[in-house]
């Protein structure tokens, strides 16, 4: 989740392809060239640990764009396919 954060706040849109789950994966990533991504504060996660093939992570990003300071809270869930966790969904809280 961080990495994909990371990816978000530097605008790496091939990351965040690679790293999606290819049963859910958009064919393009649009980004808001306006919204600057300001720090990741997870709040829950459940599973995905070495000996799970599936895991929740719950997360308030923290956000500025034109109309100031703002948060997004999601909670995705992530599958390992071949040894890597791909983000297959997401549902904002």
């Amino acid at each position: 989740m961080r990495s994909r954060f990371t990816a978000f706040a530097v605008g790496d849109r091939e990351y965040l392809l690679d790293t999606w789950h290819p049963s859910t994966r958009p064919s393009s990533v649009d980004l808001d060239e306006g919204t600057r991504w300001l720090h990741l504060e997870i709040v829950d996660v459940v599973d995905g640990s070495l000996f799970h093939d599936a895991g929740i992570v719950e997360f308030t990003a923290v956000y500025r764009d034109a109309d100031g300071r703002g948060e997004m809270t999601e909670r995705s869930t992530f599958e390992r396919v071949d040894g890597r966790w791909l983000y297959v969904s997401g549902v904002h809280r």
